[in-house]
């Protein structure tokens, strides 16, 4: 019976070691998207060009990131906000669609691989309605990632991925 007595404390102080381990793992994804800054091109999956560049706004507190070309016309370029948001980094993307995703990024233990996975939206007329699902990240060094979309639309998944190269 003594032993309970300390059952309260421990539990909090094992809540409170988790949280302090899981916030530093978004800010550590939020400081690789930072590191991201820059232009960068490439190719998509059907090799067409596309320019994704990337820049602090906000005072810093967010990025945003631009997505020109690729399978979509100049009127369809898509805009990306990525920011922290208590322990969690979210990110909104302002698709060509017209629908607004939020998502929350897990990060690989490695910390090179950022997943984004859907967590609600503005502007979807349905659940199933065509929208971005899930973004990886995969961060091979300074001057390589790769960037892979999955789009659903009425249980259909399509994924596109960007090769990209720093150009500046």
């Amino acid at each position: 019976m003594k032993h309970l007595k300390y059952l309260p404390a421990t539990i909090a102080l094992f809540l409170a070691a988790t949280s302090a381990v899981a916030a530093p793992s978004a800010q550590q994804s939020f400081d690789s998207i930072k590191a991201l800054q820059g232009t960068w091109e490439g190719k998509t999956t059907q090799g067409k060009d596309v320019e994704v560049s990337f820049r602090p706004t906000s005072g810093d507190s967010a990025m945003l990131s631009e997505i020109r070309g690729g399978d979509h016309g100049p009127d369809q370029d898509m805009i990306t906000m990525f920011h922290m948001d208590g322990p969690n980094l979210l990110m909104t993307h302002y698709c060509s669609v017209g629908n607004q995703p939020r998502m929350t990024a897990t990060a690989s233990p490695d910390g090179k691989t950022i997943t984004f996975d859907f967590r609600d939206a503005t502007n979807l007329s349905a659940p199933d309605a065509g929208h971005m699902q899930r973004v990886i990240f995969t961060i091979t060094d300074a001057n390589h990632h790769v960037e892979e979309w999955h789009f659903v639309d009425h249980g259909r998944e399509i994924v596109a991925r960007f090769d990209l190269t720093k150009k500046s």
